[in-house]
């Protein structure tokens, strides 16, 4: 009997010792008793009844997961392929234990229904000039999905969208055409600019003669500057107008007879 005494102490002492248990910071323990959830336990040391509780550890750090390539058709029929990354934490450890078998496993395949899905409601130029709403959208809608799970869901981005090589080509040509679109809009702004610009100076000489006079001066000043071997003869433009008046004049006493009679001597 003696002897006993020191071996139950000792298994006594061993079952006190074993159930002490450490939490790191970024752990939680969902403890059980008998098969039934009691409490959360941690961070740091605790202790649980031998042989009567147990504990599963819940790691709560942000969990990144990289959305494997989904091939899949948007809403204007173009196969596109999309691949996402995504990352989400435990807030819930009782509900993560509780509630789903594998929350890593349940989050991973409900990002790539997810992902599939919200590509399907939105045609290729939403997708690939619209990322921030579409990542947003499908944020909302997994940590609708997994908020029962005790996750949530911190953010998702859509890393790469890959289109097929015809639809680039024919998205090249059409920014292209686009681009040609606006060069031929701005060319065509400038030039009734500058229509307008040459309307108003020309309304302005009709007002003031001598400027017009003013500006023969200066392009003969210009043409000297440039070509310094060309002669330029200045003639007025009365003098024009005096000798196509002084033509009309003469064909009207002459007749036309007169004039074929001068033409043929």
């Amino acid at each position: 009997m003696p002897d006993f005494l020191p071996i139950a102490f000792g298994v006594l002492v061993f079952l006190l010792l074993s159930g002490f248990r450490i939490a790191q910071q970024y752990e939680r323990g969902v403890v059980f008793r008998l098969g039934w959830f009691m409490r959360i336990k941690g961070p740091g040391l605790y202790w649980l009844i031998p042989l009567i509780e147990w504990q599963r550890k819940i790691d709560i750090r942000t969990v990144t997961i990289a959305v494997e390539q989904q091939e899949t058709i948007t809403r204007d029929s173009v196969t596109v392929k999309v691949n996402a990354v995504l990352w989400f934490r435990v807030v819930d450890p009782a509900k993560a234990v509780l509630s789903v078998e594998n929350f890593h496993m349940a989050i991973y395949q409900v990002a790539l229904t997810g992902l599939r899905n919200i590509i399907g409601q939105h045609d290729l130029d939403e997708v690939l000039k619209e990322r921030d709403k579409i990542n947003s959208i499908l944020k909302a809608s997994l940590n609708e999905l997994s908020s029962p799970w005790g996750t949530t869901v911190e953010l998702v981005e859509m890393k790469d969208v890959e289109i097929p090589l015809n639809m680039q080509r024919v998205m090249a040509m059409e920014a292209e055409a686009i681009r040609e679109k606006r060069a031929r809009i701005i060319k065509a702004s400038a030039e009734l600019e500058a229509s307008e610009k040459l309307a108003q100076a020309a309304q302005r000489m009709m007002d003031t003669p001598a400027s017009l006079e003013l500006r023969r001066m200066q392009m003969v000043s210009e043409v000297g500057a440039e070509n310094n071997s060309t002669v330029v003869v200045m003639i007025p433009a009365e003098f024009q107008a005096l000798a196509r008046n002084f033509n009309e004049h003469l064909i009207r006493q002459n007749g036309p007879g007169k004039s074929e009679t001068s033409k043929n001597q």
